[in-house]
């Protein structure tokens, strides 16, 4: 799917977006889209705090230039894989994700909280279950105890 998903988007987003080749992550949830913006040019002894600032506002303006086409690819992707598409956008040593999903799980996490939570299943899921099944038992041993046997 990886390769799907690149191929697909690489052919609906405009080539003057980002320079170099889009970032994708995905999960059964969401599809994250993010790009990068080319760096802000700024004079020399600019400081740090400005060009951040400067870089923030690159990422707002191309957020809002690129709003209604962003949408139109989102919802043809969200159709085509069943799936909610987010946005984001980096510009030197920043980025910002726009448009992405918060999917409710006890909590609203966002993709890179739910990546996490996915690895921790998956290293205890055999204990997991192994204490699942060993609930299991001692709740059959309980009812052959009971007052109806």
């Amino acid at each position: 799917m990886p390769d799907e998903l690149q191929t697909w988007f690489a052919s609906r987003v405009p080539k003057d977006w980002f320079t170099g080749g889009l970032e994708i992550m995905s999960d059964g949830e969401e599809i994250l889209v993010v790009g990068n913006l080319p760096d802000v040019e700024l004079a020399g002894g600019t400081s740090a705090a400005a060009r951040a600032a400067a870089q923030d506002a690159r990422i707002d303006r191309f957020r809002e230039e690129t709003r209604d086409d962003r949408v139109r690819i989102a919802r043809e992707g969200e159709r085509h894989f069943r799936r909610k598409v987010g946005w984001g956008a980096r510009c030197g040593d920043q980025m910002k994700l726009f448009t992405t999903a918060s999917v409710p799980v006890m909590t609203r996490l966002r993709m890179p909280e739910r990546s996490i939570l996915d690895t921790l299943v998956g290293m205890h899921q055999k204990d997991w279950i192994k204490g699942l099944r060993d609930a299991l038992v001692k709740v059959d041993e309980a009812r052959g105890k009971g007052p109806l046997n």
